[in-house]
């Protein structure tokens, strides 16, 4: 067996999403510590609001809770769930232990989904408040690029044929133009985020109506009281046991909808380097290959594509799970989102700061961009040569030599100019940055200095 200071962590699965990329506080979010220092929380934010609202509770009872909100002794917690089968119980338990005053009235009235449902929700809100400035900073940086490189002409591809030209900027506001639908949509998802509120055991508030021996108003009070004090606006006015899974659905709907467009924006990169016009960043001492160390490999837009995968498959669960909400609810829900809810912030969490860190380090080669441009004009007759016969490409030769052409030799490098062929590609960059991009990111600006570096 393994003994202390021999690497015991490394004897058990670790999930690489914490062990190995997401940020500090968005691993924090989802611990073990922010979910029970929140329950216990909300046993305090529930007891002073039935205190004052009347029920027999004592100053000395609500301080005494107030005390011991962070000094969980989770050994004890373990122990006590090993036993009961139960890891509500089990913490209401082991915060009695340290509150023996304020035990009676611990939990008083409330059912699991009190603390359970109502912790969600708040990790949830706080998630998306976590990856709100992320977002807007790879935003920002987009629009710096796409602003930098507006008027720098580029081939563009249908099917990945070669098409008519565009710009480089022109390109990266097809991504800003998807990156700003996915901070509308988290922005309209955590301000839809509701309280699940002091509902009871099948949302009908029964047992606070006995606490309040019949009074109505002071359960809705009570109700609102502990919502205000969580820092909602609103708390959902029907629920089952539980509040209703669709909101997960539309939670990690975005999320999933966030992924899809980084894994877009990735792969194109990805295609790009190939191309030698855009490379994301590349360290100093960086190996790309172990084999072939002439190799630059995107691998940072490498792991957005893989992880974004992972991210667009976890929507299935809440899909799932809704569908199979039995009446007032079922618990084969629970499992599923002890994995699904926490795995979607922190992947997207993690290809946000990615993603980040290849935007602020785009490689742009404009050279190689507009010798591209000039292969999207090869005439029908000089590809024929160069694909039937074999031969080299002798487009300028056979210009330069066709008497039609002899008025406008002089201009033939002008002509060629692959800026002529860009449309209005630049005025569309300046407008859009202008109208839909910058007002995007008013919010966020004190948010915008934040540097990303990546450890791995």
């Amino acid at each position: 067996m393994p003994t202390a200071g021999s690497g015991e962590e490394f004897m058990k699965y670790r999930s690489p999403l914490v062990s190995r990329y997401a940020s500090k506080e968005m691993a924090y979010n989802f611990s073990d510590r922010n979910k029970f220092t929140t329950w216990r929380r909300l046993w305090l934010y529930l007891a002073k609001a039935e205190k004052e609202l009347g029920l027999p509770i004592t100053d000395a009872q609500v301080s005494e809770m107030e005390s011991h909100l962070e000094d969980i002794d989770f050994v004890m917690a373990a122990e006590e769930e090993r036993k009961l089968r139960h890891d509500v119980m089990a913490h209401v338990h082991t915060f009695a232990h340290c509150c023996p005053t304020a035990a009676p009235i611990i939990h008083l009235g409330a059912t699991s989904c009190y603390v359970g449902d109502n912790t969600d929700l708040i990790m949830l809100r706080d998630g998306f408040d976590i990856l709100l400035p992320k977002l807007a900073r790879v935003i920002d940086r987009l629009a710096n690029f796409a602003e930098k490189y507006a008027d720098l002409p580029t081939l563009g591809f249908t099917h990945y044929q070669p098409a008519q030209l565009t710009t480089v900027g022109k390109r990266a506001c097809l991504w800003l133009q998807d990156l700003v639908m996915d901070i509308h949509n988290l922005q309209r998802a955590r301000e839809d985020l509701r309280f699940r509120g002091v509902k009871g055991t099948t949302g009908t508030q029964a047992s606070f109506l006995q606490l309040f021996q019949g009074d109505h108003e002071k359960v809705e009070e009570l109700d609102w009281k502990v919502t205000e004090m969580a820092g909602f606006k609103k708390s959902y006015l029907v629920t089952g046991q539980t509040y209703s899974r669709k909101v997960d659905i539309d939670t990690l709907c975005v999320l999933a909808s966030l992924g899809a467009t980084v894994h877009k924006i990735c792969t194109d990169i990805r295609l790009l380097a190939n191309l030698k016009e855009i490379e994301e960043p590349f360290e100093k001492e960086q190996i790309g290959s172990s084999a072939m160390p002439y190799k630059r490999n995107p691998m940072r837009a490498e792991r957005c594509c893989s992880l974004a995968r992972h991210l667009m498959a976890l929507v299935s669960d809440p899909l799932q799970t809704a569908s199979v909400q039995w009446l007032e609810r079922t618990l084969d829900d629970s499992a599923n989102r002890r994995i699904s809810l926490p795995e979607s912030f922190l992947t997207a969490d993690i290809i946000l700061s990615t993603l980040q860190n290849i935007t602020e380090g785009l490689v742009v080669y404009p050279k190689v961009c507009v010798c591209v441009c000039k292969i999207r004009v090869l005439s029908q007759q000089a590809a024929a040569v160069v694909k039937q016969e074999g031969g080299d490409n002798d487009l300028l030769a056979r210009v330069q030599a066709d008497p039609y052409f002899t008025p406008i030799l002089g201009q033939l490098d002008a002509l060629l100019d692959p800026k002529t062929f860009v449309g209005r590609a630049p005025q569309q960059v300046t407008r859009f940055l202008s109208e839909e991009v910058r007002p995007v990111l008013e919010p966020y600006k004190s948010n915008m200095n934040v540097k990303i570096e990546l450890e791995l």
